[in-house]
């Protein structure tokens, strides 16, 4: 697998332009495409990048299986600090060009980008994940119900807490974490409506810092310790191992988001804190993206994982969550009243 760094990406233009003028055989940038014969993808991460242990080594995930089982080559490309739309522009033009389908954005931040670069690639598949606001005929919208997940993570939190104050950690105050916000402070109240949710934002947009910081995550942490919080969820990507180191000190239980937190190598020293995670199956959705344009049946427009095709959900890998019948019970019940529509979560708080 190739990787892109931070230090490189910008460097690569040049290479990536002699290549797509040599693979395309003076082709105009918009007929580029793959040989079928030597598939290439690629994903460009979010803030914090691969090593986060949550939303971008989830789509790395991904992509890494794609090698092993379809026989794809893939090319992995960082972001840097504070870049622009332009950069972000420019890293999928490169990789476009390069022969890559699909190119895939690992964020909603790369919604802009995307609208610029995937016109002028038509047979080119571009995905890009937790965003359906931009759309395309070669445009793949991979989301998620955070907010369902979440409302489980709600309910185990209200069951588990001796405090009865539980904590939310959102590394940025968007439309997408409040989506976690909402269905964890919904499945609390619903669950015991004396249980105090305290609920914060490391920063503010455009400052998305909040999502790649973790001494940010961790001083949040500290904080809601301080007022008495005993389970915290995080959702804060890179920020949000602050946050679990300061909960695991604390000797009080995390709730993690996206990957399978508790299984997560860079997180071992603190996995025993871990209860469970609020996962979304990024890994296989970003697989079956790479599957779909290798068959030759590009999957385009909006893609939905939800509760009800186990998109999203709480991981079960901590045994001391698991034995606790009880929890395990409510929740289990939670999620099937969400499947069947008696219970709608909200997604906004």
């Amino acid at each position: 697998m190739r990787r892109i760094t931070r230090i490189a990406t910008v460097g690569v233009a040049s290479a990536a332009l002699a290549l797509s003028a040599t693979a395309c055989g003076g082709k105009s940038s918009s007929d580029a495409g793959p040989d079928s014969k030597d598939a290439k993808t690629a994903i460009a991460y979010d803030i914090g990048g691969r090593g986060d242990q949550s939303f971008n080594d989830a789509a790395y995930a991904g992509l890494a299986k794609a090698e092993k089982d379809l026989g794809i080559k893939g090319t992995e490309a960082e972001p840097s600090d504070g870049e622009s739309d332009a950069d972000k522009v420019q890293r999928l033009t490169e990789l476009a060009r390069a022969g890559n389908n699909p190119v895939i954005g690992v964020g909603f931040a790369y919604a802009p980008a995307i609208k610029k670069v995937a016109p002028k690639f038509p047979k080119i598949t571009f995905g890009i994940i937790d965003d359906a606001s931009v759309t395309g005929k070669n445009i793949a919208n991979i989301v998620f119900n955070e907010e369902q997940g979440s409302y489980l993570a709600g309910v185990a939190a209200a069951k588990v807490t001796k405090t009865k104050t539980v904590g939310f950690i959102g590394g940025v105050e968007t439309p997408l974490i409040k989506k976690f916000q909402a269905g964890y402070e919904q499945g609390v109240k619903d669950t015991d409506p004396s249980v105090k949710v305290q609920s914060q934002y490391l920063t503010q947009p455009p400052n998305f810092d909040g999502f790649s910081k973790p001494d940010l995550g961790k001083a949040a942490a500290q904080g809601q310790l301080d007022k008495k919080a005993d389970v915290i969820y995080s959702a804060a990507g890179l920020a949000g191992s602050g946050a679990i180191e300061a909960v695991s000190k604390a000797g009080k239980w995390n709730i993690g988001v996206d990957s399978d937190q508790y299984q997560q190598k860079g997180l071992a020293a603190y996995k025993a804190s871990i209860l469970t995670s609020v996962t979304k199956d990024v890994e296989d959705s970003v697989l079956n993206l790479i599957k779909s344009v290798k068959d030759g049946k590009p999957e385009t427009g909006e893609i939905r994982y939800g509760l009800d095709k186990d998109g999203v959900g709480l991981s079960m890998s901590n045994p001391a969550f698991t034995k606790m019948t009880e929890v395990i019970t409510a929740v289990d019940t939670a999620k099937k009243a969400i499947i069947d529509g008696k219970i709608t979560v909200k997604t906004t708080p």
